[in-house]
């Protein structure tokens, strides 16, 4: 390994624990009614007592893993276990769905009946915390949810499409692309349950057939029920570099997971090769969050801003993708993104990062959490690239 990324490595470990984790335990980690609140300024202080029960479940994710990676901090296991609390007791409906939004003492303040994410990350959450407990219990709860999730993701009298199938029928990358990470983390606590490995095939093929596009060297957010683009509209065009190469990543580690497949491997770096293309900002740096599939003007006002998380997918994904390959510009490439992130997002004076960014990075806004961010992508991003290195 060169020698840049062992000091990175030894970075990435001090930073993870002493910087990102401290933050959430100091600030965000409910100590009276237990979870995690995330509507918080940069300095910690609260902002919104709400909880986001998506942050609940990846929160419990993110503490039950940094757990299992560095046993010698059992405050990694309380966080976590609290966490599992108060998912435990206010997130779920009377009708086994989950809420998105409670108050700070979890009573349900929005359920979001068209999606399923609050309950992809409590399985994500739930089966990290048996590995992390050593409670298998927790396993069989991840298990039972997200067989209930693979029921739901395709009955439309419980998840209303956004679109009026009649007029616009549309597939939407999220879906099997969360899925597909939501079933290879549960396979990690329970190795045993073999029809995993399946729906895992069946959710990279979904991806395959339909978003990835060779002729135009882009992976679709949205695609027509054949996979084609839906051009005339601004959501048919729209592409989302963050979430491809996220996706990316995801396949990248099953082709790890299943020594070193090479399909698999030229599927991930063919999809991170083309959204890098398409969402890297060669003037200011960074990735832009939304791109236009034929280069036309962007409706969102917000096209080319650079948020915290697409950058976290993308240090991941090259970092992965040099250790898989060998090749030059993933590692180029990784070094690039480290120095951008940590120039512009990381906080040099309260710990933990900024989220938001106008194009040229300067800080858009200073808050460190809100409902949609919180500890998860960037201690996963800590966690997975020590993975990759300590390999």
């Amino acid at each position: 390994m060169p020698d840049e990324l062992e000091l990175i490595q030894q970075r990435y470990e001090t930073t993870l624990n002493d910087s990102i984790l401290t933050f959430w335990i100091d600030h965000g980690y409910d100590r009276t009614h237990a979870g995690m609140l995330t509507g918080l300024d940069r300095d910690g202080s609260i902002l919104e007592t709400d909880k986001s029960v998506w942050f609940q479940g990846r929160s419990l994710w993110t503490f039950s893993t940094a757990y299992n990676e560095f046993k010698r901090n059992p405050v990694y296991l309380e966080v976590a276990s609290s966490c599992v609390s108060f998912l435990e007791q206010h997130c779920f409906d009377t009708d086994g769905r989950m809420f998105f939004r409670v108050t700070i003492d979890g009573k349900p303040v929005v359920k979001r009946i068209r999606y399923i994410f609050s309950e992809t990350f409590a399985v994500i959450g739930f089966a990290s915390y048996s590995r992390a407990s050593g409670q298998k219990a927790y396993a069989q709860k991840a298990l039972a949810l997200f067989r209930k999730v693979l029921e739901w993701k395709d009955d439309v009298r419980l998840l209303i499409p956004k679109f009026m199938p009649e007029t616009r029928a549309s597939r939407h990358f999220g879906l099997p692309m969360i899925l597909l990470n939501t079933a290879q983390e549960l396979r990690k606590a329970c190795p045993e349950e073999e029809w995993l490995n399946t729906v895992i095939d069946d959710f990279i093929k979904e991806i395959r057939t339909y978003f990835v596009r060779p002729e135009l060297e882009l992976v679709l957010e949205q695609c027509a029920l054949d996979g084609s683009l839906q051009a005339d509209h601004f959501e048919g065009r729209l592409l989302n570099p963050g979430h491809a190469i996220e996706g990316a990543w995801f396949i990248l580690n099953e082709a790890r997971y299943r020594n070193n497949d090479a399909d698999l491997i030229r599927l991930g770096c063919d999809m991170l090769d083309w959204m890098w293309n398409v969402g890297w900002d060669t003037e200011y740096g960074g990735l832009f969050y939304v791109r236009d599939a034929l280069k036309k003007s962007l409706f969102d006002y917000w096209h080319d801003m650079k948020f915290w998380w697409p950058h976290n997918e993308a240090i991941i994904a090259n970092l992965t993708a040099y250790s898989l390959t060998g090749a030059a510009r993933y590692l180029d490439r990784f070094y690039q993104l480290d120095s951008y992130v940590h120039t512009h997002f990381a906080d040099k004076d309260f710990g933990e990062w900024f989220g938001y960014l106008h194009r040229d990075g300067s800080v858009s806004t200073q808050l460190k959490g809100n409902m949609f961010k919180g500890p998860f992508h960037i201690p996963r991003m800590y966690l997975a690239c020590l993975s990759v290195l300590n390999r």
